[in-house]
């Protein structure tokens, strides 16, 4: 087939999957409100002890408020793919997939459609989340143009390797249920990062586990483009992750997705 084929098809099955998204909303906004309501709770119910511990005594709400956000952002995302997951599994158990194997469209468009879906749906998650931190505070006043860029493609990355990855948990799964079991990781491994407090708060034997963790490197990139702080290491390590988990989830999903006799 040609690109153009490709192309259309791709696009067609993305169409397919954001109409599916925009009528049956609650998936997504059930992801939405976690994310939400930890940003609400940790500000507003633990902010002073939280913003005291970071930054001194002196310390004051708002700058709890600029150190969470960047971990919240990506917490976003990680709640978002396991919509995709529960998605793929529906398509792979209700029998729609059964039926395309059967028309003349390109073989990998089903999967390029729900990915592509899933990074815009997760950049307008994040889009949404980000205005609520704004409306409760969070600012950004150090960073450039270029920073707010490499953010912004720092979260599409980001988005696009835990796509992939939830792509292949919704293969390998029997059901919606089991889909959304497998994916919960991306929602759990935020918690234990830096996304709430500092890497050296924690106990001795877990800092190695927090630190080289995918969230970890990310949030702290994010922290480094958006605040100003200290990046180090964390920008190749984001990138490494990144590109590995995308390159993991690529082959993983397609190669179950092409074995798949059904």
């Amino acid at each position: 087939m040609s690109l153009a084929h490709a192309t259309r098809d791709s696009t067609t099955m993305l169409r397919r999957n954001l109409l599916h998204a925009r009528r049956y909303p609650s998936m997504t906004l059930n992801l939405l409100l976690t994310p939400i309501m930890l940003l609400l709770l940790f500000v507003y119910i633990f902010g002073d002890v939280m913003s005291a511990g970071i930054g001194g005594s002196g310390a004051d709400r708002s700058a709890y408020i600029a150190y969470i956000v960047p971990g919240i952002l990506l917490m976003t995302i990680g709640g978002t793919v396991v919509g995709t997951a529960v998605s793929v599994s529906n398509d792979m158990t209700e029998g729609i997939i059964a039926r395309f194997r059967t028309m003349a469209i390109h073989r990998g468009s089903v999967l390029i459609g729900h990915v592509i879906g899933s990074v815009l749906q997760s950049l307008l998650s994040v889009t949404l989340v980000g205005a609520v931190a704004v409306a409760i505070g969070f600012r950004s006043t150090n960073a450039t143009v270029l920073e707010w860029l490499a953010a912004f493609g720092l979260l599409a990355l980001f988005a696009l390797a835990l796509t992939w990855i939830a792509v292949g948990m919704g293969l390998i799964s029997p059901n919606a249920e089991a889909a959304s079991n497998n994916a919960l990781p991306m929602i759990l491994l935020p918690l234990f990062s830096s996304a709430f407090i500092p890497v050296d708060t924690m106990p001795g034997w877990f800092q190695p586990i927090a630190e080289y963790q995918p969230f970890t490197p990310a949030i702290e990139t994010l922290r480094g483009l958006l605040l100003g702080t200290e990046i180090a290491h964390n920008g190749w390590l984001t990138l490494t992750w990144s590109l590995a988990l995308t390159t993991l989830g690529y082959l993983w999903a397609t190669a179950k997705y092409n074995n798949d006799p059904k």
